[in-house]
């Protein structure tokens, strides 16, 4: 950021760039990297140290190493940009470094609504360039919520997709639905022939696992290499899952919460033949965003699991002892902003993007 920009930005009322705020493992230096995002969604980080940042309305951000923000990129397919919809996550292709692709998740209008959708293209100077759509949420529902959207890729070059039930329960269970489905397709959308459901009648062969109610979270562990993810649950009953083939994670029969309303949902907590979370988080914090921590920066959090909430404005550090959770950390209250993503950068910091309408992308540090 140029210094004059930053003096003047130091005089705008509410304005910080950076603000010192305690957690147990000593203070944290949180500094803004870039603000003035409409709804920042996720971060993908260049191999030239730039950042990619989508918006929900819509709009793909380049943030430079200095903060400046670019102009809307051009490429970005035409979103559903209501209630949860609109554009979400970003990730880039294993192999970005020779091939430039990225890949972006959004809800997609068309014939009976709007449904999550996964397209990719080649990232140019200006924007991406021979834009393919290579998954289509079926079906297409009315209604603005539970889109899920986040995307991973595991070492085998494989995507994953994990999709909400589009506030449609029972679908979650059903197999010939897209909806409430972790899905895992080859990177140009074609079907990996080991997928558990391929051959199967009445289902889909995308669909990896079922039973989830709204994936807002997946990382791949970086030792391990194992899919992580979170999800929604309603009131109570958010979820840590570690999705293997085939296997049912129990939404909406099984479940730790209970409805808005206060009623039950469901058989109860646990089920024959239904999987049980790694963690859950009752009251609900409606996680969003998901990292694991190997930096050099922060040495006291190497291999704590990061997790944002939007309930509670703040970041969770999980701490586990023999693969199981011991321990956890709300931190970052006094940001005072919602936490929609949490991403790992290269440099060796974590970083976040706040869920508002004045979004910032924020780097923490060690306080000196």
């Amino acid at each position: 950021m140029h210094p004059l920009l930053a003096l003047l930005l130091l005089l705008l009322p509410g304005f910080a760039l950076a603000q010192t705020i305690p957690s147990e493992t000593g203070p944290i230096r949180a500094v803004t990297v870039t603000r003035g995002l409409e709804v920042p969604w996720s971060m993908a980080f260049l191999p030239d140290g730039r950042m990619l940042v989508t918006e929900r309305p819509g709009r793909l951000r380049m943030v430079a190493r200095d903060g400046g923000l670019s102009a809307p990129l051009a490429g970005v397919p035409k979103v559903f940009a209501s209630g949860q919809g609109g554009l979400l996550d970003v990730v880039l292709d294993p192999n970005f470094a020779s091939n430039r692709l990225v890949y972006l998740s959004y809800a997609e209008p068309g014939d009976g609504g709007a449904g999550t959708a996964v397209a990719r293209g080649k990232l140019s100077d200006s924007g991406l360039q021979d834009v393919q759509v290579i998954f289509r949420q079926q079906p297409k529902v009315s209604g603005g919520l539970h889109f899920g959207a986040r995307l991973a890729f595991d070492r085998n070059g494989l995507l994953f997709i994990g999709l909400g039930e589009r506030y449609r329960r029972d679908e979650a269970q059903i197999l010939g639905s897209h909806l409430g489905k972790l899905i895992r397709i080859k990177p140009d959308g074609s079907l990996p022939p080991d997928n558990p459901f391929v051959g199967r009648t009445g289902a889909l062969p995308e669909i990896y696992s079922y039973g989830h109610r709204n994936i807002q979270g997946m990382t791949l562990h970086p030792e391990t290499g194992a899919l992580w993810l979170h999800e929604h649950g309603a009131q109570g009953g958010d979820e840590i899952n570690l999705p293997q083939a085939g296997l049912n994670y129990g939404w909406p029969v099984i479940t730790h919460g209970v409805d808005y309303s206060g009623a039950r949902i469901g058989e109860g907590t646990a089920k024959a033949g239904m999987e049980q979370p790694l963690l859950h988080w009752t009251p609900s914090i409606a996680p969003a965003g998901m990292a694991f921590y190997f930096g050099d920066k922060f040495p006291a959090w190497r291999g704590n699991l990061f997790v944002g909430s939007l309930k509670f404005r703040t970041l969770h550090r999980v701490v586990f002892e023999n693969g199981k959770p011991k321990y956890e950390e709300a931190m970052l209250k006094p940001l005072g902003e919602n936490i929609r993503d949490v991403r790992a950068g290269p440099d060796g910091y974590l970083y976040i993007a706040t869920d508002n309408p004045e979004g910032r992308i924020i780097r923490l540090e060690p306080a000196r």
